[in-house]
């Protein structure tokens, strides 16, 4: 087997789980890969700034990728790589597409711009993200609106809430009817959120890019660790893709192997069997 030479973790899920913290079996795991010559670096769909303490904790050295990898970003150096935004007439397509389930109050809707959560108003469940996320999200009203008086305003990412993971589902079926893969890369990173981001902007390009283009690595030298459908595609990437048990079962499926547990430290557990073992 090549050796591997670049491990990639999502955050929610897999390196943090209800603490919104990083444990010390998976801190350690990390360190012991490290001290192996193997980089480590960080791929979520959290915002830039709320990934940068999960970059700090593992002491990465490689750019940050954020928003699904549509934002790729040095936090050491404050080289910006890649920033991949939605087509201002899609992100304006989804808020006309979404209003009427926002205006019945079944979910609620983020636009992330200059890396600011942008929201019409700050409901319960804004505060309850933004408190996880370590975020001051900014109330603009109407969404469309704020978008078409401000031309020049890039939305990195749109994010629709509903407490009905079904709402969620049959939005994304709908939705993935209407918008070709070409056109804008839809997914989850948990039950609850649909997420919409540039065709371009997903896990496994970015990967792709910090392993092939930064590092000069193949496939087969990667390893990433996710737990929902948005590392789907840095999992088919990778030499060794790992699911957490958490996963869906599709995303068990596509994966080379199922680790335990977030809360059972299924990161420091892979890291054990793939990267540390004689």
């Amino acid at each position: 087997m090549t050796q591997i030479r670049l491990l990639v973790l999502d955050i929610d899920g897999t390196i943090a789980g209800q603490s919104n913290q990083v444990s010390e079996g998976v801190r350690q795991a990390i360190a012991a890969a490290q001290a192996n010559g193997i980089a480590v670096a960080i791929a979520t769909g959290r915002m830039y700034q709320s990934a940068v303490r999960f970059h700090q904790a593992v002491q990465s050295t490689l750019p940050l990728m954020a928003y699904q990898g549509a934002w790729i970003q040095d936090p050491i150096t404050q080289t910006r790589y890649r920033h991949t935004p939605l087509p201002r007439a899609a992100a304006l397509s989804l808020l006309a597409a979404l209003a009427d389930l926002e205006a019945q109050a079944r979910l609620s809707v983020h636009l992330y711009i200059d890396d600011a959560l942008h929201v019409r108003d700050i409901l319960p469940e804004t505060t309850d993200y933004a408190t996880r996320s370590g975020v001051d999200p900014v109330a603009v009203g109407s969404l469309a609106p704020f978008l078409e008086q401000n031309t020049r305003l890039e939305t990195t990412k749109l994010l629709a809430l509903s407490p009905d993971p079904e709402i969620v589902a049959n939005l994304l079926a709908q939705l993935r009817q209407r918008y070709a893969p070409e056109d804008l890369y839809l997914t989850q990173s948990v039950s609850t959120f649909f997420e919409a981001t540039h065709p371009l902007a997903n896990k496994g390009s970015a990967v792709q890019f910090v392993a092939e283009t930064l590092m000069g690595l193949t496939a087969d030298q990667v390893m990433t660790i996710g737990d929902n459908f948005n590392d789907w595609e840095m999992l088919r990437y990778a030499g060794i893709g790992v699911a957490m048990g958490d996963a869906p079962e599709a995303v068990k499926a596509i994966a080379d192997w199922v680790a335990p547990s977030v809360e059972e430290d299924g990161v420091a557990i892979a890291i054990q069997e793939f990267l540390l073992a004689a």
